[in-house]
């Protein structure tokens, strides 16, 4: 049985529009329910913006640069010729850089030594005590000097006393004959000295004597024939002569040689310059 209230017969349609519920409406436009659909647009556009400006900008990725590739260093050109200095130019450049700055002054010298005094002490033995008591004040001394036995014996003895050595204490060899020059030595310029050697001791025996520039003394070559050349060698470096030489000359230099090259006075660089000259043809031997 149809409800009382229900329209009986067929329906016509409602003049009134037919739309959906306002809540669906509102909500279908993104609005918030009793919101009007343009309002809740501008909340939405003004949220958008907030959250954009809260956000850090974004930073643009930058492309990675290709890396150059290593170049040789390019070779410096090669430099201009320098002209070359004028010979004034390079000689005024020594000149300024000594007025520059001048040397110290050299230091001087230092004096020299005083030489040194020969400390002998005195030789004892049976040797000394017989020549001692043979020839008495002829003997100076009888004296060692490291090792190096001699007497010391007056000009006039020493002929004798090297016969006597050879004759009774068997020196028969006669190995030198030299000398020493000291001309500020007044009175006593020359030391002579003779070396002798005994076979039979095996020992070395000097005898010494002092004397005067000029003066002579008696030749040995009596006792021992080897003194020949020994003393005209003597003759010819130092001058000093020797009586009963049987042929004092020069035995080294030229017979017509001026001076005796061994003597303290005459100079290393002197040489006889006229024999130079006719003998060799030239103008100095130095």
């Amino acid at each position: 049985m149809p409800d009382e209230g229900a329209p009986t017969g067929p329906q016509t349609p409602s003049s009134e529009p037919n739309n959906p519920p306002e809540q669906d409406v509102k909500t279908a436009a993104g609005g918030k329910a009793g919101v009007p659909p343009e309002e809740s647009r501008g909340q939405s556009a003004s949220l958008e913006q907030k959250e954009a400006l809260s956000k850090p900008p974004a930073t643009e990725a930058v492309p990675a640069q290709p890396k150059a590739e290593a170049t040789k260093p390019e070779a410096a050109p090669p430099a201009p010729p320098t002209k070359p200095t004028p010979p004034a130019a390079a000689a005024a450049k020594p000149m300024a850089a000594a007025g520059a700055a001048k040397p110290a002054a050299p230091a001087k010298p230092a004096a020299p030594k005083a030489p040194a005094v020969m400390a002998s002490t005195p030789w004892a033995g049976d040797l000394p005590d017989q020549v001692k008591k043979e020839f008495g004040d002829g003997i100076v001394e009888c004296a060692t000097y490291l090792g190096q036995d001699f007497i010391l014996a007056k000009p006039a003895t020493v002929a004798a006393l090297i016969g006597y050595l050879k004759r009774e204490a068997d020196y028969e060899y006669l190995v030198d004959v030299t000398a020493a020059h000291y001309p500020k030595r007044a009175g006593e310029e020359f030391d002579l000295f003779y070396v002798l050697y005994s076979f039979s001791r095996n020992h070395r025996l000097r005898v010494k004597t002092r004397f005067k520039d000029g003066a002579s003394i008696e030749s040995v070559t009596g006792v021992h024939i080897g003194a020949n050349w020994l003393e005209r060698e003597c003759f010819d470096m130092f001058g000093i002569r020797f009586d009963g030489h049987p042929n004092l000359k020069r035995i080294l230099l030229p017979d017509e040689w001026e001076g005796h090259p061994l003597r303290k006075e005459y100079s290393i660089i002197k040489m006889d310059e006229r024999w130079v000259q006719e003998n060799l043809g030239i103008e100095s031997a130095q």
